[in-house]
């Protein structure tokens, strides 16, 4: 807790709402409290006693989302399951090909005998397959340094 005397002495003057100095008495510095530490800063980045802000270099890291490990497989046939809740025709749905793209909301397949492309919901997607080793990038490692194979 800071004392009361930490503190400089203002007076608000009838009238204005503006604060003002007592008589005899010249403003010296702010009304922050006078405790020698440097002030909050905003972003989080620690300050120096004379109030520069340290730049730090904060890493950026992966994240391992399923579009993600999609996006490092591309070119590799895989096996995608899918179930579609409500629908009379048919409620689950397995479609094969070769994956193309990967996005936040779809995946890209092409059947490789005819060429035709598919563009599959990730809202559908229960769970994938695939008959060759995966590339993956686990999360918390810097950048994206080669992935390396799941067997």
């Amino acid at each position: 807790m800071i004392s009361q005397q930490a503190y400089r002495p203002v007076s608000y003057a009838s009238g204005n709402g503006y604060p003002e100095w007592p008589r005899g008495m010249t403003p010296i510095g702010t009304m922050q409290p006078t405790t020698g530490f440097p002030p909050q800063v905003s972003s989080g980045s620690p300050m120096t006693p004379t109030g520069t802000v340290v730049q730090v270099q904060t890493p950026q890291y992966e994240q391992s989302y399923i579009e993600n490990i999609l996006r490092l497989n591309l070119g590799k046939t895989g096996t995608f399951y899918m179930t579609y809740e409500n629908n009379r025709e048919w409620n689950a749905k397995i479609f094969k090909g070769i994956l193309e793209a990967a996005g936040r909301d779809h995946i890209i397949i092409s059947d490789p005998a005819t060429g035709k492309r598919t563009i599959l919901l990730m809202l559908n997607l229960d769970y994938a397959t695939f008959d060759e080793p995966l590339l993956y990038q686990y999360p918390g490692v810097i950048g994206n340094p080669g992935a390396s194979p799941v067997r």
